[in-house]
């Protein structure tokens, strides 16, 4: 190839032969590691059982993947590590974005630890509807807590699902009891519908409201009000401390106009400051308390069974809507359905009827 600049006239001047092409493949990359293989049904079980964090990190992912492999694996670990679990406080945590949730674990959890014992933090982080992607930096924001060794914090994207991860965060939760955690944390993505879902999970459901935010009124309107066991205003430090007082007047104010709860016990409404580590041991007496009110009264153990009863049907509804809506012929159908609705052909009722009976009528040909 010529090049101008080695005429005559550019004396001086002269064009090196320059670098070689470097390979289109690193030449490094064949002396990295290569992934481990999937460990067996055993070998996790008996990980997590001893409480190895990462087979149970593996355990949790397997819960988690939309893999039918994955999904078949994840059942077998949990039904295996079922006996081994129920031993354990389960926390909701939930309230407004900004209330200080995170900040508030992190002090919550060291609190707890310092009598001993293992915490698991599931935190269940929104995901972007149009992305579906989280950030998932909720370890960022419990940066005391993350470094702790008899710590757990796994933060799981909610995916757009209503209420969250829900029932795969009901099966991790399992898992952590039987790797020996004694208290597990699960923070709400905090918009208002996960709530309900997390609820019926957790043993205590604790609301973190703020002062001076016109929240108020808000949060005594709200349903989440009649879920909670406990309130705490957050931020009760400084100047705000007067604001902090008038909200927990006004709170407490309004539980008085809800019916007494099914556990019989009377909500309390304290003021702390995550932040400043203020009136942390206050909360945490009052959780012991109402620990310590239900299972003498016997709701603890009925609260259990409920919620056992209550995933077993979600579970139900779960697979029948998943093969439903994955049968072939029904996709088929649905889309000439559609087609007919949308002309104004027929209605939607009874086009819901015809699908619903070529998929009740092949099972039943199945037989």
């Amino acid at each position: 190839m010529n090049h101008p600049e080695n005429d005559s006239q550019y004396i001086g001047l002269t064009v090196n032969s320059g670098v070689a092409q470097p390979p289109s493949v690193n030449p490094y990359l064949a002396g990295r590691r290569r992934r481990k293989p999937m460990p067996t049904t055993g070998e996790l079980v008996e990980g997590i059982l001893k409480g190895d964090v990462t087979m149970l990190s593996r355990a949790v992912t397997l819960v988690e993947s939309r893999s039918h492999e994955h999904q078949a694996l994840a059942q077998e670990v949990i039904e295996k590590c079922l006996p081994y679990s129920g031993n354990s406080r389960r926390i909701g945590i939930t309230g407004v974005p900004g209330a200080g949730k995170s900040t508030s674990i992190d002090v919550f959890g060291l609190h707890v630890l310092k009598s001993g014992g293992k915490l698991a933090v599931l935190a269940i982080d929104p995901s972007s509807e149009l992305t579906k992607g989280s950030i998932l930096g909720d370890k960022t924001r419990m940066e005391k807590l993350s470094l702790h060794p008899d710590a757990f914090i796994r933060p799981s994207p909610s995916a757009g699902s209503l209420g969250g991860v829900a029932r795969k965060t009901r099966e991790t939760i399992v898992l952590c009891e039987a790797a020996g955690y004694n208290n597990i944390f699960v923070e709400t993505v905090g918009v208002g519908q996960s709530e309900t879902a997390v609820h019926s999970m957790v043993d205590f459901f604790l609301l973190i409201q703020l002062a001076g935010t016109g929240d108020e009124l808000q949060g005594i309107k709200r349903g989440i009000m009649e879920m909670a066991d406990g309130i705490v205003i957050n931020k009760a430090d400084g100047d705000n401390i007067d604001r902090a007082r008038l909200a927990q007047a006004q709170f407490k104010s309004a539980l008085r106009l809800f019916p007494t709860p099914p556990s019989g016990w009377t909500p309390e409404v304290l003021t702390y400051s995550g932040y400043f580590e203020l009136g942390i041991p206050e909360v945490w007496d009052m959780i012991d308390r109402y620990f310590d009110f239900v299972k003498a009264n016997g709701y603890f153990s009925r609260r259990r069974d409920e919620q056992a009863r209550y995933w077993m049907y979600e579970t139900i509804d779960d697979r029948l809507r998943s093969r439903f809506y994955n049968d072939p012929g029904v996709k088929e159908l649905l889309a000439e359905k559609e087609r007919r609705v949308l002309d104004s052909r027929q209605s939607s009722f009874t086009a819901a009827r015809d699908v619903l009976d070529y998929y009740f009528s092949g099972l039943g040909a199945k037989k």
